[in-house]
């Protein structure tokens, strides 16, 4: 990625973490967290991704939120970014704390299994 593409993630996942925290009320959703934003080089679309603390059904029905008050979030989105169009956004699941956490449990039966 670009040094441009690299500001512009940085920028809108903080307006939208701004946005789910103190825009956004609903109730369907659960903690969760931005964790990352990849941009398109025209910067025309927005993958966001979202980590969501909670069972599985919660998390899905987070994104499900999220993907339906998309139209929301450019809107309130739009109003602080100075760019000449605003990205289009689509939120998935983050789930690399998950398969991180699959690695350490890994590493720590095949440390087990040595002694």
């Amino acid at each position: 990625m670009t040094r441009r593409t690299d500001q512009v993630s940085e920028l809108i996942k903080h307006h939208i973490s701004n946005i789910i925290l103190y825009k956004l009320y609903d109730p369907r959703l659960s903690l969760l967290t931005v964790t990352r934003v990849m941009v398109s080089p025209d910067l025309k679309c927005a993958k966001v991704y979202v980590t969501v603390h909670g069972d599985e059904t919660a998390q899905q029905k987070s994104i499900q939120v999220l993907n339906h008050a998309k139209g929301h979030i450019q809107s309130e989105m739009a109003r602080h970014l100075k760019l000449r169009s605003t990205p289009t956004l689509s939120f998935y699941l983050d789930d690399s704390e998950k398969r991180s956490n699959q690695i350490l449990e890994l590493i720590e039966k095949a440390v087990n299994e040595d002694k």
